[in-house]
């Protein structure tokens, strides 16, 4: 065996995150690392089992696909024989389709990103778990399901990784027994008169703004989760169900922990029409989704679901700075095991 390049014998693996990733296949085996991805396991895990238990039907989606869900530009295009086909920002029209089957559904799923960026929170290739329920009576319902299956996760791994958790000097986040909920313009106006940032007027929250929002949630209701909802139509997906009573404004909420999102969800148009009529307004081209439109064509109930980000959970509940310390074998737009300035 050869030397060593760095002591890998004390409590902490004090190497910068390029270092980290370069010598991956070694670093994994640091007691420390080794734990991150006990806990990731738990979490996956725990996801599982409690839908189960609530009666939702496990299914695997594909990974190349003729459209893409989501829009936008960050899609990898492919060569598919002689045409063109995308790899999967989303199971979406999946998930929705088979709710038309099984009323209730989950996947735990590789989605592709071609992420233009470098950042703490985002990779190109992550696994998300992702969920779609049928007949809802309200779409407040997905949230209650939601805030179930969030403490469900995190019963199991104060249960099962103490060791883990031990080791980064983290508790599982506090929450209180009813996770609160804020629409967006609402705590948009919080987070002005606490900082005198003004956001007010803005389609989106800004990272600051999350790690306030939960600043707020953690002083004000003893929760280091909070809800965020009813985000703006035009910046949600043309699948998405507006408000009845506010329809520049969508039936849709993103959970935030410790500062940073960790799922996005919501209600779903189920009614042909206002489905095919949002997609033309946005540039949506369904013409080759002809599988999705027929779930729709032949009957969909009321219905809703949400993706969670299984490495920003993983990320969170560790305190990690950088959602690659939470993935095995990052990939970003600057490397793909290995950095790809090194392959020129």
């Amino acid at each position: 065996a050869e030397e060593l390049p760095f002591d890998m014998g004390g409590k902490d693996l004090d190497l910068q995150l390029p270092t980290l990733l370069d010598y991956r296949g070694l670093t994994l085996r640091h007691p420390k690392v080794k734990a991150i991805f006990k806990v990731y396991e738990v979490v996956v895990d725990a996801f599982r089992e409690v839908l189960k238990k609530h009666d939702f039907t496990e299914f695997q989606s594909p990974v190349i696909i003729p459209q893409t869900a989501e829009g936008g530009a960050e899609v990898f295009e492919v060569k598919y024989f002689d045409y063109k086909a995308y790899l999967a920002q989303s199971p979406q029209f999946y998930k929705q389709i088979l709710v038309g089957v099984y009323e209730r559904v989950f996947t735990v799923n590789k989605t592709l990103r071609a992420e233009p960026s470098v950042t703490t929170r985002h990779i190109t290739e992550s696994v998300t778990l992702d969920a779609e329920m049928g007949f809802i009576d309200s779409w407040t319902e997905i949230m209650d399901e939601v805030e179930y299956v969030i403490k469900h996760i995190f019963k199991r791994v104060e249960e099962e990784c103490e060791s883990a958790l031990k080791l980064h000097g983290v508790t599982v986040p506090k929450v209180p027994a009813s996770i609160p909920r804020i629409k967006m313009r609402d705590a948009q106006e919080i987070i002005y008169k606490r900082t005198g940032v003004d956001h007010r007027k803005e389609p989106d929250m800004a990272p600051d703004d999350e790690r306030e929002i939960c600043k707020w949630s953690l002083e004000e209701h003893g929760s280091e989760l909070v809800f965020v909802t009813h985000y703006p139509t035009k910046k949600r997906p043309f699948y998405t169900m507006p408000d009845p009573e506010d329809p520049e404004h969508t039936l849709s909420f993103d959970l935030i922990g410790r500062g940073v999102e960790w799922l996005t969800g919501g209600q779903r148009l189920n009614d042909l029409n206002q489905l095919t009529k949002n997609a033309n307004k946005r540039g949506v081209d369904l013409r080759k989704s002809e599988l999705y439109l027929q779930a729709f064509r032949y009957g969909m109930p009321p219905e809703g679901g949400w993706s969670f980000g299984s490495e920003r959970i993983t990320q969170g509940i560790l305190g990690l700075a950088n959602i690659r310390e939470a993935t095995l074998f990052p990939r970003d737009m600057e490397r793909v095991d290995v950095r790809l300035s090194t392959l020129k």
